[in-house]
């Protein structure tokens, strides 16, 4: 059985056993409008994270997604309040694309890290954020919003169905077309890929633009849900979406994973942090528990990197 089959089986078996534990630690765990939520919950950090994993799998990183999402939410819920929806929702989709093409600039063509030009990015985009929105909230929105996070058909929440067509877009992106080889070429030997006649910043353009663009339509399913908008409100949401690349198996070196692998990432995440409210654990240890497992995960993911390159 060869090691991806291995990962991915090692993940699989982590959820049965969360779902196990909490089961017996918490009875309230196994009742169907828990499980629903943590379902729901899942998807948001989900769509958060699929623009993250494609960046990743180019050996690179957006620190920006949190920033993005506020900023172009923030936007498109002044207007969505006032009965534009469409209008506003593409211009916020439209505020994300351009944020995540400025990240790209930066780092295809100025030749910046990614690390600084997404973090450079991270405090501009939460600096206009508070301009725009002067420290008050937006709240109450047209109930045809209110529909992409809160609504249902067919009985299932409307973002697990998002979640699930995401998934499948961004899956068959990745494995079926050209682009999608690209990314994990550019990813796993940048040089090589470049004397293979692949287009090095074309690609990247389009990956951190996609990463921006991703990033606002969830803060659109975010804002819809929780029907209230700040502009501090993608802060706490960075470290869960690494979190949920890193554990599902995308490395941070470029080249390995997939979005199949940062779905479960979020589930096991959605899991922990689930059992953790029904047990009443305090915020800052569960700030604590994040952190510890980023950290877990990213030093995996170096111990295997290390060992590959001496084999």
């Amino acid at each position: 059985m060869s090691k991806d089959w291995l990962s991915r089986l090692s993940r699989v078996a982590t959820i049965i056993l969360l779902l196990v534990a909490l089961s017996v630690i918490s009875p309230a765990f196994l009742s169907a409008q828990n499980l629903t939520n943590v379902l729901r919950q899942a998807s948001l950090l989900f769509l958060l994270a699929a623009g993250l994993t494609v960046v990743i799998l180019t050996a690179g990183i957006d620190l920006s997604i949190g920033s993005v999402l506020a900023l172009s939410a923030s936007v498109a819920a002044n207007f969505i309040q006032q009965g534009w929806v469409w209008g506003g929702s593409l211009i916020g989709l439209f505020i994300g694309a351009a944020c995540g093409l400025l990240n790209g600039l930066m780092v295809a063509l100025i030749g910046l890290p990614a690390f600084i030009a997404t973090y450079g990015m991270l405090w501009v985009a939460a600096g206009f954020a508070q301009v725009f929105m002067k420290g008050e909230i937006i709240s109450g929105f047209p109930t045809s919003f209110r529909l992409l996070g809160a609504g249902h058909l067919l009985g299932i929440p409307v973002p697990i169905l998002v979640m699930a067509a995401v998934l499948a877009a961004v899956a068959f992106t990745l494995r079926r077309t050209s682009f999608g080889r690209y990314v994990y070429a550019i990813g796993a030997n940048r040089e090589a890929a470049r004397l293979s006649g692949i287009n090095i910043r074309g690609n990247l353009l389009l990956v951190y633009s996609l990463s921006g663009l991703v990033s606002a339509f969830a803060g659109l399913v975010y804002v819809s849900r929780i029907n209230a908008v700040e502009s501090t409100i993608g802060e706490p949401l960075l470290l869960p979406a690494l979190a949920a690349v890193c554990i599902g198996g995308t490395s941070l070196f470029g080249g390995e994973g997939g979005i199949e692998g940062t779905l479960v990432g979020a589930l096991i995440m959605t899991l922990v942090t689930n059992g953790m409210n029904l047990l009443n654990v305090s915020p800052y240890w569960q700030s604590f528990v994040m952190g510890a497992i980023v950290v877990l995960a990213v030093a995996i993911d170096q111990l295997g990197s290390e060992k590959a390159g001496r084999t």
